[in-house]
């Protein structure tokens, strides 16, 4: 790629001109204002080379002019050194690219180790939301560029079917449901539940405050409520394996995951592989025995086990109860420590979870660092914002959650109207038309919260989401489209190797953009950021429009040029398709 020719040519010059070596070069996009393709920055040069930059970057630029077929020209501006690169150099790299379809994508090696990424993990008492849906989009698209940048991955989730929360939906349904289930009801497994688990919050509410009108605190009240202890009675049968209460848990969990399989379907996004809470919250207890030994643990005079991390500058964490029973510090460890049993591949994991959870996940990789593991020096929180809407906050147990199959309908509904209104759907059959809102509508949803970085809280609004103009994925789809209408009235061969001598500006910014992309997949691995990839398909497209608006495709009398902007419109329709496959957006034919 340019940045490595160039860097090799930069270390050449460098040393015959002042008889020292560079390791590093530092690059940066030319700003517009000036001529150049791209800019080298001469400062970091000044701590070995003494002299003024811009007698340092005018000489380096003159060695490369006269030495190299790839740099014409140059400019200096201050310590900023702009290079421009030759055409031959960009229609190289393009018959080198145009007939490859994983252009960007690299290919695990055989023994390379794998990263499972985990998302979703959701509760087993209600239905996924819209801060699920975020969730699921960034672990999913994470997973699949980590994938695209030359690493093994697993998909996995645990899922939260043990607790107090899962009690007090069973509780309900026992007592309000009246046999209620999906099939007699027409309802989604996991809308039903969620029913009861906000039917419960609901009652309990009443009878809280029954209690403090007969006179009691709000807490003795919160305490005291028999709805409340009824559930911390069915959550000791749970653990006592009590049989109804195991067969009813059993079976209402079925209902949610029947219901999630549904919604994970529609939101185009799948797992490898599956952990149980009801199976996990024992393990790591054999751990902190193994800490123990090594000193990683202390036990306190009342038989808890704690790990002193101040001198990390955290503090005091317990990972065992006085009782002997775990924590859930104490069950993430032993999961983490399964995984790798269950993968022995693994070298690495991310974990796809909200930001209140980041102290949490600083001591539990440090913990692991301490007991020694080597995969734990490879683990990532991939730490992520709230979704919010206009209206504020959502509260599960109240019920005012954004449902996440009825904003996905709604997403369908909304990209429907929009496209309708502006009459561009002559020749569809409704069939047609219904799979086509279902692409822009979830198209625009999962681009409109994967552009924005993940630790960056997001005001989600549907109707801005589906504009077809501006940084939108129905933006990106549209120009996708009009693309393949390009490809189906070109009738001759695009398979050739042109001659070209030179190319049009447009031609080459478009070629530019297109050369980044490689580079671009490696970023957003690293920083497990989807947006940098969603953010330069934008760029892309931006560039694309430009071109198409300046200068004739199909129109063009030259033979050659024709052949070439078409091949090059080909091409930039499969990088867009590439990107959006990273990000799990499918792209449409016809728009």
């Amino acid at each position: 790629m340019l940045y490595q020719i160039l860097t090799i040519q930069i270390q050449n010059a460098v040393s015959h001109l002042f008889d020292i070596s560079i390791e590093k070069v530092d690059f940066q996009i030319t700003r517009k204002e000036f001529e150049g393709d791209t800019t080298m920055v001469v400062f970091p040069l000044l701590k070995i080379i003494k002299g003024n930059p811009m007698e340092i970057g005018t000489k380096i630029g003159n060695y490369l002019t006269e030495n190299s077929t790839v740099v014409i020209g140059f400019n200096v501006v201050s310590g900023f050194l702009n290079l421009v690169v030759s055409d031959d150099y960009y229609i190289n790299f393009f018959n080198e690219i145009k007939d490859n379809p994983s252009f960007g994508f690299v290919s695990a090696s055989p023994n390379a180790k794998a990263i499972m990424v985990e998302y979703s993990s959701p509760n087993t008492n209600k239905p996924l939301h819209l801060g699920h849906v975020r969730n699921n989009l960034l672990g999913y698209s994470v997973a699949e560029i980590i994938k695209a940048s030359g690493k093994k991955v697993y998909k996995t989730q645990i899922i939260n079917d043990r607790g107090i929360h899962i009690c007090k939906s069973m509780l309900a349904w026992q007592k309000f449901a009246n046999g209620q289930t999906p099939e007699n009801t027409g309802l989604k497994g996991d809308k039903l539940v969620g029913n009861f688990y906000v039917k419960f919050d609901q009652e309990y509410k009443v009878q809280i405050a029954t209690l403090i009108a007969q006179g009691k605190t709000e807490e003795e009240a919160k305490k005291q409520a028999p709805i409340i202890q009824e559930a911390q009675q069915m959550l000791l049968d749970w653990e006592a394996a009590k049989p109804e209460v195991i067969e009813l848990w059993r079976t209402m969990n079925q209902w949610v995951y029947d219901g999630f399989a549904q919604t994970y379907k529609n939101l185009g996004v799948y797992f490898d592989s599956y952990y149980y809470e009801s199976d996990t919250y024992l393990l790591g207890k054999q751990v902190v025995q193994i800490g123990l030994e090594k000193g990683v643990f202390k036990k306190d005079a009342d038989g808890s086990v704690w790990i002193d991390l101040t001198a990390d500058g955290l503090d005091r964490k317990i990972v065992l109860r006085s009782d002997g029973t775990a924590v859930y510090m104490t069950q993430d460890i032993g999961t983490a420590i399964q995984r790798v049993k269950d993968f022995p591949d693994i070298g690495g994991m991310v974990y796809t979870v909200g930001n209140e959870q980041d102290y949490h996940f600083k001591v539990l990789f440090l913990i692991l660092k301490k007991l020694e593991f080597e995969w734990a020096e490879s683990l990532y929180h991939l730490s992520y914002g709230m979704v919010e809407l206009p209206s504020g906050k959502m509260k599960s147990r109240e019920g005012t959650v954004v449902d996440a199959d009825d904003l996905m309908e709604e997403m369908t509904a909304t990209a429907g109207k929009i496209a309708t209104e502006l009459g561009k759907l002559e020749g569809y059959s409704a069939d047609e038309k219904a799979k086509l809102f279902k692409i822009i509508g979830l198209g625009a949803l999962k681009y409109y919260i994967l552009k924005v970085d993940p630790k960056k809280q997001i005001l989600f609004n549907p109707e801005e989401s589906v504009d077809f103009a501006g940084n939108t994925g129905a933006f990106i789809q549209y120009t996708y489209a009009r693309i393949q209408s390009i490809l189906r009235k070109a009738e001759f061969d695009l398979s050739i190797v042109l001659n070209i001598k030179e190319l049009h500006p447009k031609e080459k910014e478009l070629v530019k953009q297109m050369e980044l992309f490689p580079e671009v997949i490696q970023n957003a691995a690293h920083h497990h950021s989807p947006a940098l990839i969603a953010n330069y398909t934008y760029d892309l497209v931006k560039e694309y429009n430009s071109f198409y608006q300046s200068v004739s495709i199909l129109g063009e009398e030259d033979m050659t040029k024709k052949t070439f902007r078409v091949q090059l419109s080909k091409k930039v329709g499969e990088t867009i398709k590439s990107a959006f496959k990273l990000l799990g957006i499918e792209v449409p034919d016809r728009m």
